[in-house]
């Protein structure tokens, strides 16, 4: 297999092209995973992109929760597309690799739309417990002012600890050898190629990872203890029912989202496998960004009619 690594001299010699590994010699399986990543990283395009388009068209939507949605479904088309496409490539690339500076830009926009993913999931819990829990004053406290800050604030904090961890990671030297043990430039993978100690970065992303990703975790975990409780205390049947039907989407796409995450990032350096870390960044990357737009329109109804207009309207130009 052409690997397509070259080295440069400046003191010391290092890596300045890598190349992936590949998932299986065997063609037939390389081809028939690259249509099934296909398949579904088009319909995570489709189905978030629809439902971005939804929100922003519909004047019924306008409201906090879908605010959060919209910019969710943003997140996610960034999200996979900074990495489905090489992953992609190097299924049907004899010579598939990537340049340190390419390999640079597509961690930091895999981070930077990661971990505002995190953030934003954590404002998106906090909407819901203000709906809940003090619904006399949601309107003043989730104004438009207040949700437009917390997004600003999500996309923010992603932005930074992209810029932050890209810098810090590939400020070192890569000696060798050249080749990814993974399909995109994910942080783990290619602090293992890195020359000398490393302990300082694989510090910095862990540490990153539980502020970035368990505390947005645990303000969630909050939010919800508290939503539950005032649920508990709602006399009535069909309000209990309606305020947990209103968070059920929410927590499904946290609990997808988080699980993997956690377990990719948060493990101990000598519980990681190659294998093991490709399967959950195929789950992280391209399944639940597919799942997310279906768990959202098969659970909401303003969505579902939104989405239905929208087709409808689509439809009917292609007829005329």
């Amino acid at each position: 297999m052409n690997l397509s690594c070259s080295l440069w001299q400046d003191n010391s010699l290092s890596v300045k092209h890598f190349a992936f590994a590949k998932f299986s010699e065997v063609t037939e399986q390389c081809f028939l995973l690259f249509t099934l990543i296909l398949l579904m990283f088009l319909a995570s395009l489709t189905g978030n992109a629809l439902i971005a388009l939804a929100i922003w068209t519909s004047s019924g939507l306008h409201m906090p929760m879908y605010f959060f949605l919209a910019n969710l479904s943003l997140l996610e088309i960034g999200y996979t597309c900074s990495v489905i496409p090489t992953m992609l490539q190097s299924l049907v690339s004899e010579a598939g690799g990537i340049s340190r500076e390419g390999c640079a830009m597509q961690m930091f926009f895999f981070t930077f739309f990661g971990i505002s993913e995190c953030c934003l999931l954590a404002a998106m819990a906090f909407d819901r417990y203000m709906a809940i829990c003090s619904p006399l004053h949601y309107a003043t406290r989730m104004s438009r002012g207040v949700c437009a800050q917390l997004a600003l604030v999500s996309w923010g904090v992603g932005c930074m600890v992209g810029l932050g961890q890209t810098n810090y990671i590939f400020s070192l030297n890569f000696c060798g050898p050249c080749e990814i043990d993974h399909f995109f430039c994910d942080l783990p993978p290619i602090l293992a190629l890195a020359c000398g100690d490393t302990s300082y970065n694989e510090a910095a992303v862990f540490v990153a990872a539980i502020l970035c990703i368990s505390s947005p975790f645990l303000l969630i975990i909050a939010s919800y203890g508290r939503i539950l409780a005032a649920v508990l205390i709602m006399p009535s049947p069909e309000g209990r029912h309606k305020a947990l039907s209103t968070c059920s989407s929410h927590l499904l796409v946290v609990t997808l989202f988080y699980g993997s995450g956690s377990v990719t990032y948060l493990r101990p350096k000598a519980n990681h496998s190659p294998g093991m870390d490709k399967l959950l960044a195929l789950f992280y990357t391209v399944v639940t960004s597919m799942l997310n737009p279906i768990i959202y329109s098969l659970r909401n109804k303003e969505i579902k009619a939104a989405l239905q207009r929208i087709l409808g309207k689509k439809i009917v130009l292609t007829c005329g």
